[in-house]
């Protein structure tokens, strides 16, 4: 093994590390992930993340006063009646909520991405007390309240369907807004509380929230929410409140999980709120699988130069040429293919393919020995170990990391009498003193020269 072959092989290395670099790139650019637009698109088609709070109820009045004006004639004293309006507003008390819902989540695939999307089914029923009624008096002469209910529905640009409000069981009809409200007016007369019912059916994406604060704390009075979720694994989002229960059901509604929240008497400046869980995204995956690709060419290049030094038939530079090549093969098929089939199939087929250049190379250059059990072996665990570890997140630096102590260990053991003097093309050095014949299996002990005598 010559100098000049090892820089050999470090040019096949470095301009595959290039190729990779610019197929990583292309699969991020493909993506639509950097810079938001592919999300707009899924958002125009199947909606956006809802954000549902409860309605704002306020006493509107109108006050009518009777003021008297005294101006002086001519020495006379005169005085003119008129009557004036004032309009004010006070907010009435959440003092009971009742919230069910349902979601439903669909995955759904756009670009090289998928998207958690979901149907939600909201029903909810809340009541205010209304603040005392202002009689007249004094030089107030007349006193007329309205309620008036405002609706701040859960997204903007959704669509609703089977929306519907009722006010004290009655329903009634809601005016929409330019604000994405509607509201409803209605006399006060003798009421002392208002009900209101909500219900609608709509499409959301990746979370769903329950928003409680307005802009500081909120006191919750008789409180309850139940949500229903067709998939078991939903988590809740930073900075909102955990559940009272949460329990996985099969029942009338299906296989789900059920998840509620009640308090008799809170105060809290946070919302409740729950993440669907979203489906490994092949776009990212075959990205970051290309991106880490030259680590995996790493380890197993210089495998197969330990095992050339080791066993005396190194593979010319043209040799790693070609296997750099059948390396490169498995992520270029693989980044394409998950345009047309699901991950995992895509990654099982690339895997195949390359495994299958690089075997079949190897079986007429050296043999079917050194192809399966040494080429073969590396490349399964470089290539398709390492690789499938970003199939599982959290865990692809512990898998390198393991596998990485795990080859050194064994490249030390095989090496350990290895005289890099003379492989280098150096002068002869002495053989190691002491120690036993490294012996791996599959690998012929490494030959060494008699230990001359100190007499010698």
């Amino acid at each position: 093994m010559s100098p000049l072959r090892i820089v050999a092989i470090g040019a096949i290395f470095f301009c595959t590390t290039i190729a990779w670099m610019i197929l990583g790139s292309t699969v991020v650019a493909r993506t639509g992930e950097s810079d938001g637009r592919l999300r707009h698109e899924v958002e125009s088609l199947w909606g956006s993340e809802h954000r549902q709070v409860p309605p704002h109820v306020t006493v509107a009045r109108v006050i009518t006063r009777s003021v008297v004006n005294e101006s002086v004639v001519n020495g006379a004293v005169t005085r003119q009646i008129s009557r004036t309006t004032e309009r004010v507003a006070d907010d009435a008390d959440l003092a009971r909520s009742a919230v069910d819902v349902r979601l439903d989540l669909e995955h759904r695939k756009k670009g090289l991405l998928w998207w958690p999307t979901y149907t939600v089914d909201f029903k909810a029923g809340w009541r205010f007390a209304l603040p005392p009624v202002r009689l007249p008096g004094g030089d107030v002469v007349d006193v007329a309240e309205d309620v008036v209910i405002t609706i701040p529905m859960s997204a903007r640009g959704a669509v609703y369907d089977g929306f519907f409000v009722k006010v004290d069981g009655e329903e009634v009809k809601a005016t929409a807004t330019n604000d994405n409200t509607f509201v409803v007016t209605l006399p006060r007369g003798e009421r002392r509380h208002v009900d209101v019912d909500v219900a609608y059916r709509s499409r959301g994406l990746g979370t769903w929230v329950y928003g409680l604060e307005r802009g500081g704390t909120t006191q919750l009075r008789d409180f309850r929410l139940s949500l229903w979720s067709s998939d078991k694994n939903v988590d809740f989002p930073v900075g909102t409140l955990s559940p009272s229960s949460r329990v996985d059901v099969n029942d009338g509604d299906g296989d789900g999980t059920r998840i509620d929240w009640r308090f008799e008497s809170l105060v809290t400046g946070q919302n409740i709120g729950v993440e669907l869980p979203a489906r490994l995204n092949p776009g990212p995956v075959a990205a970051r699988i290309s991106f880490f690709a030259p680590v995996s060419l790493l380890f197993f290049l210089t495998v197969m130069v330990i095992i050339g030094v080791v066993k005396e038939r190194s593979l010319h530079p043209m040799n790693y040429f070609f296997l750099a090549a059948a390396f490169f093969a498995f992520h270029l098929l693989f980044s394409y293919l998950v345009d047309v089939v699901e991950l995992a199939p895509a990654f099982a087929i690339s895997s195949v393919v390359s495994l299958g250049l690089v075997t079949s190379y190897l079986r007429i250059v050296q043999g079917l020995k050194a192809a399966f059990l040494e080429a073969g072996v590396a490349q399964l665990v470089f290539l398709v170990g390492f690789s499938l570890a970003f199939f599982h997140e959290g865990q692809t630096g512990l898998t390198v990391a393991i596998g990485s102590v795990v080859t050194l260990f064994i490249l030390m053991q095989l090496t350990a009498r290895v005289r890099w003097a003379e492989v280098f093309g150096g002068e002869p050095e002495p053989a190691p003193r002491g120690g036993a014949p490294v012996a791996i299996p599959g690998f012929a002990s490494t030959s060494t020269k008699p230990i001359a005598s100190e007499r010698d």
